[in-house]
């Protein structure tokens, strides 16, 4: 992780503020969510406890950061913490606003919040990973298991994710093209915002210190 910045900070709460509020578009256009969401909202369904879907998941972040220290602590930085605590009050509130203004959207504006979905949360991604202060707290698991030589991250990545899924859908969570395209696909788009976007604008702050 890098040296502390407020540019570095800015970055990452962009990322995870987009990142959350794209999940409420996902949840609305109602093709799946990402699979660690289709994972969390399995379990809130299946022992909320009558908790918040934002309260339930800061707490399951809290259960997977506890694994995570006992693993390795290297990935654990201040965007893990902003991501822990944020993400998933800020999903109830998008999801809120969505379900108030479109109560029932038709088929094409649910088309359309998927791709929306798919483009925000991919634009975010780049932020937040190039800001380089920490990774999620599910993050972590699969490149810890890749720096232990288990395998290559993409393949362990891919085998979490369907995990995630197998999990969500199991509970009840709609599994759907969205799930899929955030499984297999977001990386390439992803790459496309970091190098054109995310990127440019961290070395332009760099420049100008």
């Amino acid at each position: 992780m890098k040296k502390i910045s407020a540019r570095r900070v800015g970055m990452t709460l962009f990322g995870v503020i987009l990142a959350a509020i794209s999940v409420g578009f996902f949840k609305k256009a109602d093709f799946g969510v990402d699979p660690f969401q289709s994972f969390a909202m399995g379990l809130w369904g299946k022992i909320g406890f009558g908790l918040s879907y934002g309260t339930f998941y800061m707490l399951l972040n809290l259960v997977i950061l506890a694994v995570d220290f006992m693993l390795d602590r290297h990935y654990i930085g201040l965007a893990t913490f902003i991501n822990m605590f944020l993400v998933g009050y800020i999903v109830d509130a998008s999801t809120a606003v969505l379900n108030l203004t479109v109560p029932q959207p038709g088929m094409v504006l649910r088309v359309l919040f998927m791709i929306i979905g798919i483009v925000a949360m991919c634009f975010a991604s780049a932020f937040y990973y190039t800001s380089d202060l920490g990774v999620s707290t599910y993050d972590a698991i699969p490149l810890f298991l890749a720096a232990r030589k288990i395998g290559k991250f993409r393949y362990i990545r891919i085998i979490s994710d369907m995990i995630c899924v197998a999990v969500g859908f199991s509970c009840g969570v709609t599994i759907g093209v969205g799930t899929v395209v955030t499984a297999f696909f977001m990386g390439p788009l992803i790459d496309v915002f970091n190098v054109h976007c995310a990127q440019p604008f961290l070395r332009k702050g760099s420049s100008e210190s």
